[in-house]
Parts: C-alpha cells; structure tokens; sequence
C-alpha cells in the first residue's frame, strides 16, 4: 500500500500589501510598466529572460534570424505564459495576422492529442490596455477610471470604464468593470448589497496603474490569489476579455462539463452556453456556471465567480493561468477568500441564494423509462416493485404519456389509466412526476390546443426580429417557445399546471429540454445576419454557431435579447414551475431542471443528462455531481444504469450501489432498450440492488438532515473527500470516492469483473458502516473487499449518524424507530445532530415547525439534547444505539440513571436496543 505524506511546501512570504486610503492607487514599484506580467514569478522569469537576451545578442552577432526578426520581449516569455491574442477557431494563425492585431508570433508544434497547444500568437509585455486614470473612496470601496489611449482590434471597443471596488465582507471581495458612459446588460440576478465596508478583510489588494491591473493577496500567508497584469484587459461591445496568474494548478468548477473533478491546466479551454448534446467530453453541456473554486498550497481555498450570463469560455494555461472570455454583458466578479473549502462554498451561495430545503420523498428512489408505452405497463413496473418490497417513492413518465408530444396532454388510448395510476401511488404513500418542455406545439387547429392559442394571445413566446413567435422544431413537430423572462409567462404556465393537476394530480415536475433544444439550428427560417448571430467572436460552442440546436441569438424576450439570456433559461423555467407547484399544492416542490444556472438551487435540482450504459459514464458521474455540490445544486444525480444503450446485470448492480448514494436517485431509461429497474434482474442482483436501497433508506434522518445545513447555510450534501482533508494533497485529485457530509465515505466499484475496490483512506480511524470494525489509516491507499453485493461503506471517527429501521417508502420509513450509530474518535468523543420536521411543509425552518437535536459523547457519556422541539418528534423512537469504538468491555450501561442490558462485541461495538425513548425527550447514556 502506498502512503501519502502531508504537504509541507513552504509558502513565500511577500512583503505585505498596502491599499491607500487617500482616494489614490497604490502603485507599487513592480507593478509599474516594466514587466508587470512577472511579479512573483522570480528567479524563472530572470532566468529566461537573460537566455533570451544573449540569444538574441548571438544571433545579432552571428547575423540575424532566419525570417523576420524576433525582438527580445517576445522570446522572453516561457512558453506556458503565453496568453493568447488570436484564440478564433478555424483560422490558420499566419505571422502577418498574428502581427496585425500587434501581438508575438512564434510557431510550437501541435500536440500530439490534436488539442489546441501553446498559442502561436501571444501578447507581448507592451502590449497597449487601459490606464487606471483615478481612484476614489466610497462608503464601501472604491470607484476608478479605466482609460484605453489606442484602439483594440475587436470594434466597437470601449474607451473609459468604470471600475466599483466594494469590500463587501471580511471574505469577500466584489470588483465589477464597465462602460464608464453607456448602460450595458447585466444578469438580473437577486445578490445580497453590503451595508458597510468590511473592517477586517483577510485579503488586500492592491492595483498597477499603467497598464491596468489587481493584485490580490491573502494577508496571512501573503499568496496572490490573482494578478490580472498577466494579459491585457480587453473590452468591446462583444468581447470582454480578462486573465489572471493562478497561485496553483488545483482548480475546480466552471461547468457543465463532462470532465474530471479537478481541472487540467494544459491549454484546456472550457466553453459556457447552454446545449443539448449527450455529456461528451470537451462539449458545453446543458448548464453554464462561471466559478471556480482553487486550492492554494498549504489547504487555503478561494473562489471566483464572474456574474455573467453571455457565451463564454474559460482558457485554462500551465502557467498556470486562466483567461475569461465572453461577449457581451459586464465584468462582475466576486472572490472568496474561504479560507477552507467549505466556507468558499457557503460564501458563494451567500451571493447566488441557498438551495431550497427538499421534500423528503425527493430523497427517496425514483423509477422512470422512455418508453413504458402506456399507463398500464408504468402500474406494472410500480407493482412487480411493491412485489418485492423493493423501496420506491416516486414513479416518473417521460414524453410517451403525452397526446402527440404536447405539453399539458396526456394520451387518452395509452394513457387513459394515467389518474389511476396517480390515485393508486398516493394511496401507496407514493409520488408521480411527468416531464415538461417548453416548446409548444404550434400547428394545432385554432382553438384545439389551449396552451398556444392563449400564449399566442397573450404575446408570450420568443419572437424573431420581425416581432413573430420564433418556430423551431422540437417533439411534437413545429414549436413556439415560452418566455420565461416575461412575469406574465409565469401565470400562463400557472394556468397551464393547474388544468393538467386536476386530471393528473402530479407532485413533482421534471423539465427537460430546457438550454432551450430545438431540433433546427435557429428557426425554421434561419437566423437573420447581424451582429447577434453573427458577433465578431464566438467561443469554442459546439457547432461553431450560437444557434446550433438551440433558437436564433437574435430572438426577441421581454427582459432582452436571446443572446443575453440564453443561459438563464432553464433557471428562468425552473423559477416559474417552482412558483406554479407551490401555489398548486401548497407543499415544497421538487422539480428536476436539465439546463442550470446559478442560483437554480433554490428552484430545482439536476440531473447530469443522457448518459449512457457504459462504465466510463458512470466513473463521470461522480465528478459530475460533486462539481454540482460546488455549484450550490445539492439535489443532483445520474441516470442510474445509464440512459442509452443497454445496460449489463453487472454494470446496473453497480450502478445501483452508487446510484443509491447520489443526493438524487433516480433509474432511467431510453425507448427500444431492455428494462433496467431492478425487478427484471437475476435473484441475486435484485437482492443486491434491494439492501442498497434499503441501506440509503435507513441513512434518511442523516441525509435530510445534510439537506437542512444545505439550506441553512450552503452546507454540500456530497462532498469532495478534499474539502474535509485540504492539507492531504492526495485527496486534491480524487474523483472515484466521495463523502456524504463530513463523515460518510463513499468507496463504489467502477470497473468489471472485480471483487476488490482500491480506494484513498483519509488519516484517523474509519469504521465499517456496517459491522462496526476500525481501519486505522496513515492516509493511504486500501484494498477493500467488494463482491457483487457489497458496497464498502466507512464512517468517520468523531460523527454520530441518525439512522431509521427502512421501509419501501420514505413515508413508512420515517415512521420507524431510530438507531443512532456513533462513531468515536481515537480520544473517544463524538458528535452529530438531527433535523426533522413533517417532510413537506413549507417553510418548517423559518416557522419553527421542527425538531433539532444535537448528540454528543464525552467521557463514556452520550447525550441527545433536545434544541428545538416540535409535535411530529413525538411520534418517533430512538431505540438503538450504536457504538463503535468502544476499547474495554463495559460492565454497565446506564440510561438516565437506569441500568440497562447490552451487548458487546469483540470488534470494539457496544450495542444497546429497546430503549423506547421519545424523540423529542433529552436521554444521557454511560457505560462503565
């Protein structure tokens, strides 16, 4: 086995950094305009500059170069700080380009993995910016004045911005540049607005003048966590263009993408614009947010997120460095000084909104398929489920039941069972969900399809340049597409749900289709040319055309143009049907969005998309969610089994192990596939697939309880095994394992035909989930035993876990009794808590309809203490405890005083049963 040593890099530790507080700049000595690009890069940077100087030299004395000459600020640059000034695609870079835009030109061989490489074309050191002009104090800040003396060569480039400082909190930072004269679009997002200057800011900045940049340092360890001087500051109308160093390569974030969880820096550019396309690596994918989260060296994190909605894409460079391009909007950056991963995190959601606190049954499992054909057939799968006592809380149907694909129908021969069907899951404690797009149906008869004629008559979908409904192409054939941007939307989709609810009774509602897809590229009648569809840049898009697959940029809505807010539309749906539910059901909604946004947290969840039934996909879907938990979209999984292709009876019963531990839970289906739910599976993978549900079933308490820290204060559910270990540089890389909250790890099989899982064990002492017994790790890799039917679980020294005796729906479950497993750490001391409530009311939290319980154990006492109660705690038992960890046989267990009788294990588990305590009663029990 290997071990891992802790980091113990030294951290530099520059001279501190002053911020003026006379209204002017600080303009320190290295940020003048000699070489600003290397403050901090030291002894590499006056090594390679002298080596180009004396080659430079040699070749003057030996005659020249071959071809044009090279001046030396060119040759200086290392290869892997080169930021570049020719990014187009499908443009073969020539030197007379490269040099018309006033930049460097020197060829590099392309990489082997036909990927973009070192830019031919780079900025050099003088390369003409802006200017800061002025800086004054404000209540919160500062305000400058950015001024650029030449002209860039993207048009219409802006001459004087305007550059707002605020210190919005001791960890956060809020730096936003823009047109100094002219008002420009920007995402009408809800973000928090500070009172007051922060007092004590664990970061400083400072500012170079000429040419314009920010430094920013974290006091305490001196690191600059950006330096912006790295590369011009560009900004047009349609292209806004800023870079920065990175304190390290361990970057995270930036989504969707299919990807590993950390990053590659090597010349890797990661494109934002929502796209309905299978989650295939290098694609934009269906979501698009803009934050990073990077770990600097020693465990300290930051984050960065840039509030802006328009195409984008992120250049990521070994130097490493990064570079944010988008085109259009403005330059709205936050920063998050952290300092751990975790508050980075909380810090984050403080700006975009907490998610919404679940419903419990949205925790429980969910069974879909394209493809059930009829009503009858769904009620068959949910039956043969019941049969075998297989847990289920939600039945789900994908486009099938509708009447020709249209929205808000349901098809009166295949489906004529439907309320039936809904009848009978509510009678079982059961929930149904039906999927939803937003293109309707446009081509019906007038007067025979109600959703179009009254969006038509209330001017609601987006309208082409001409001021007509835009018509693509989506399911049911030619669509009109609504307007979510449009308050008056929001109350026609209203309408629309409370027709269908009162002959399909739904609870949830999955959206799909969302970026918005549109099987045309534009419209049926292309896109008009100009500078919307057109613009002067687009980034690395798949399709190479802002209307690929998706409607025209041009498109008309009532809050912009389509250009600006394609990104939010699925965030911009997901807030009209989170509306819609709770005025239909006056419960807490669950909805499951497939394009995100941020801030769609407190909306909806997400799925990761169409994936397929291969091992690779499921390997991704654990990147893919954790990078979701960054994102603040807690409620987050994969297509259990995968979507398209066919699955294998191994594949699934894996897949099925970790889908069980997904926040989301959901097996879904392609049409013209094999069932893949676990009734049509051998006796053996049915078992299998059976007691993980049932084990997910029995860690409800605790994963609701995770869910009530998301909402509360931006807790992740499922978490990088990095961000409870920042100082374990081994855990920076792992995407294969992941943590539930602070205490669960997580260790699934990822390959075929084997019976072992290697998996990273943090330092301490980790207990078996199961049986209890200890691993006392270094922090090391471990072999774990894993046949078919096992899914190695590891709790974590110092937790204690609620647990509930499961049952085959969330609904019976939380009417069990409980067992508490209580893991004590190497000092024997634990501690855990519980949230509970009723499971679906809104708003238990901030009513104060719930119970909160905190358990501790110190000296061989546990106690539960009882911090809030409510009438529902009543209700429930507590009638085992668990106790791992314990090193000497007790002669006696006392609870509240009273001997009672237990048992002891030669694995160190002290087990004491039949308690029959009151949930919402405090109890202490010791062991002597």
């Amino acid at each position: 086995m290997k071990s891992y040593q802790k980091l113990t890099t030294a951290v530099p530790q520059p001279a501190a950094c002053r911020l003026e507080e006379e209204g002017a700049t600080s303009t320190p000595t290295s940020h003048g305009k000699l070489a600003p690009w290397w403050v901090g890069s030291g002894l590499l940077v006056a090594a390679v500059l002298l080596s180009a100087i004396t080659v430079w030299v040699l070749r003057q004395v030996s005659g020249g170069w071959p071809g044009p000459t090279l001046p030396p600020k060119c040759l200086l640059i290392p290869e892997s700080h080169r930021f570049d000034c020719y990014p187009e695609r499908h443009v073969v870079v020539t030197q007379e380009l490269c040099e018309s835009r006033g930049c460097c030109f020197i060829e590099s061989p392309p990489p082997a993995t036909g990927k973009r490489g070192v830019p031919w074309c780079f900025y050099p050191p003088d390369f003409p910016t802006y200017a800061l002009e002025s800086l004054n104090q404000t209540a919160l800040g500062m305000v400058g004045l950015l001024v650029r003396r030449e002209k860039a060569y993207y048009p219409q480039d802006i001459e004087m911005l305007r550059l707002d400082v605020e210190f919005e909190t001791d960890t956060r930072l809020h730096i936003k540049i823009t047109d100094a004269a002219n008002p420009r679009y920007e995402v009408p997002l809800e973000v928090p607005r500070a009172m007051k200057k922060a007092e004590n800011p664990i970061y400083s900045l400072d500012f170079s003048r000429d040419p314009f940049g920010v430094l920013l340092r974290r006091r305490a360890t001196g690191t600059v966590l950006l330096n912006t001087t790295v590369a011009p500051l560009i900004f047009a109308d349609q292209f806004l263009q800023i870079a920065t160093s990175l304190p390290s390569r361990f970057l995270y974030g930036l989504g969707e993408h299919r990807d590993t969880l950390l990053h590659s820096l090597d010349w890797n550019t990661l494109t934002l614009w929502a796209r309905d396309v299978s989650p295939t690596e290098s694609f934009n994918l269906y979501g698009a947010h803009p934050f990073y989260l990077l770990m600097e060296e020693g465990g300290d994190a930051h984050g960065v997120f840039l509030l802006n909605s328009n195409a984008m894409e992120v250049a990521l460079q070994p130097a490493p460095g990064l570079t944010w391009r988008t085109i259009g909007g403005v330059l709205d950056f936050y920063i998050f000084l952290g300092p751990d991963p975790n508050m980075v995190i909380q810090q984050y959601q403080q700006v975009i909104g907490f998610p919404a606190m679940p419903p419990l049954w949205a925790l429980g499992f969910h069974l879909c398929r394209w493809g059930y054909g009829s009503s009858n057939e769904t009620w068959q799968t949910v039956r043969a489920m019941r049969n075998y006592q297989i847990p289920q809380d939600a039945q789900w149907n994908d486009i099938d039941y509708m009447d020709g694909y249209r929205d808000f129908t349901f098809d009166p021969q295949k489906f004529a069972s439907l309320p039936s069907l809904v009848e009978d899951l509510h009678k079982h404690g059961q929930r149904y969900v039906m999927i939803l797009d937003p293109g309707i149906s446009s081509t019906n008869p007038h007067g025979s399809y109600w959703p179009f004629d009254e969006g038509l008559r209330r001017g609601l979908f987006l309208n082409t340049t001409q001021g007509q409904p835009l018509i693509g192409q989506v399911w049911p054939g030619f669509t009109a597409f609504a307007d979510f941007s449009n308050p008056d939307t929001h109350q026609w989709w209203l309408e629309n749900l409370q027709r269908f609810h009162a002959h399909v009774p739904f609870d949830g509602i999955w959206i799909d289709m969302n970026e918005p897809s549109n099987f045309m590229d534009g419209s049926e009648d292309g896109c008009p040319p100009g500078e919307l569809d057109s613009p002067p840049y687009t980034p690395a898009v798949l399709g190479d055309s802002l209307s690929a697959k998706t409607v025209c940029a041009s498109a008309k809505q009532k809050a912009s143009v389509h250009y600006n807010l394609h990104n939010l539309y699925g965030l911009m749906e997901a807030k009209a049907t989170a509306s819609a539910l709770i005025q239909i059901r006056g419960k807490r909604p669950f909805i499951i969005s497939r394009s995100t946004f941020p801030s769609q947290g407190r909306y909806s969840g997400h799925w990761l998309g169409d994936n397929r039934s291969q091992w690779k996909d499921m390997y991704y879907s654990i990147p893919g969610l954790l990078s979701f938990s960054l994102f603040g979209i807690p409620l987050v999984g994969a297509d259990i089994c995968g979507f398209s292709g066919s699955t294998s009876e191994e594949l699934c019963t894996r897949w099925m192990q970790l889908g069980a531990f997904y926040p989301f839970a959901r097996n879904h289906n392609t049409q013209n596939e094999k069932a893949q739910d676990p009734t049509v599976f051998s006796p053996a993978a049915r078992t299998a697939m059976k007691d993980v549900l049932l084990t997910r079933y029995s860690l409800l308490p605790f994963l609701y309880t995770l869910f009530h820290r998301a909402h509360l204060q931006g807790d992740t559910v499922a978490r990088p095994l990095f961000f409870e270990f920042p100082w374990d540089v081994a855990t920076l890389g792992l995407d294969k394992q992941f943590l539930w909250g602070r205490s669960l790890l997580v260790t699934p099989v990822l390959e075929p035909g084997v019976d072992s899982v290697t998996g990273y064990v943090p330092r301490g002492v980790w207990y078996d989930f199961y049986k209890g017994s200890s691993v006392n790790s270094s922090g090391e890799m471990l072999k774990m035993s894993a046949p078919l039917e096992h899914l190695n679980l590891h709790v974590r020294e110092g937790a204690i876990l609620p647990t509930q005796k499961p049952g085959t729906t969330s609904e019976v479950t939380r009417g069990n009794p409980l067992r508490l497993i209580v893991a004590l750490s190497s000092s024997a001391t634990a501690w855990g808590d519980l949230f509970w409530d009723d499971g679906e009311s809104l708003d238990t939290f901030e009513r104060g309809s719930y119970s909160y319980l905190v358990f501790n154990v110190t000296q061989n006492i546990f106690t539960s203490t009882v911090l809030h109660a409510s009438t529902e705690a009543t209700e429930v038992t507590i009638d085992t405890l668990s106790i791992f960890g314990v090193r000497e046989p007790p002669s006696k267990v006392l609870l509240n005083g009273q001997e009672k009788p237990f048992s002891y294990l030669d694995n160190q588990v002290l087990t004491v049963s039949n308690l029959g305590l009151s949930l919402s009663q405090g109890f202490s029990l010791q062991w002597l």
